[in-house]
């Protein structure tokens, strides 16, 4: 009964980490495009981003974390054999390299509050999809332990999750060429304006 209520616990901390981690780094994007934007916008928007980072890293993706992170400390002094298992291992490999992907995403939150904007929106979006791939491998460990499918089916999934991620990329690109050519027209039309009034 204790290992259920340390699961039940450390599931509820994977959602909150997880929904913490996807939209701080959608907030990134936004941010890395205000930089974009004239003044005073400019100004404006990345101190509201920077709030928003601040807070969301404070007050829900670092929690979710340590509570993630606790219950499975917990489960597994619970259930020690697990710790000799090779699904495990693998499972905590991945697991580390979503902690290395946090410490990262608090890095890249301190350099866009000083200015420096080391990756593009673009780029962003695809250092958005890492978290995705790895709650998919670790989720796929968690269930399927050491008889992780290698069947055509199980391939034909995974095929499935990164067409998905590369639809919302290609998509999210669309949008930005899209409102750069509108960008583009609405200065022409006001160029064109102003030239006739001129004339007249």
């Amino acid at each position: 009964m204790t290992y259920l209520w340390f699961k039940a616990f450390h599931i509820v901390g994977v959602v909150v980490w997880f929904a913490g981690l996807f939209y701080l780094v959608r907030l990134f994007v936004y941010h890395a495009e205000a930089n974009e934007q004239p003044e005073p916008a400019r100004t404006i928007l990345q101190q509201q981003y920077q709030i928003m980072e601040k807070r969301l890293y404070r007050l829900i993706t670092t929690p979710g974390m340590i509570l993630t992170v606790t219950m499975a400390i917990a489960m597994l002094i619970t259930a020690p054999d697990y710790l000799k298992q090779t699904w495990m291992h693998i499972k905590l490999s991945f697991v580390a390299l979503l902690l290395i992907y946090d410490h990262l995403c608090l890095r890249w939150m301190k350099k866009l509050a000083a200015g420096e904007f080391k990756f593009t929106s673009q780029q962003f979006r695809w250092l958005n999809e890492v978290p995705t791939v790895l709650l998919v491998l670790i989720v796929l460990l968690a269930v399927f332990k050491n008889s992780l499918p290698t069947s055509a089916t199980a391939w034909g999934i995974f095929a499935m999750i990164v067409a998905m991620a590369v639809t919302i990329q290609l998509y999210a690109r669309k949008r930005r060429l899209d409102n750069e050519k509108q960008a583009v027209d609405a200065l022409n039309k006001d160029v064109g304006e102003m030239g006739a009034e001129s004339a007249s």
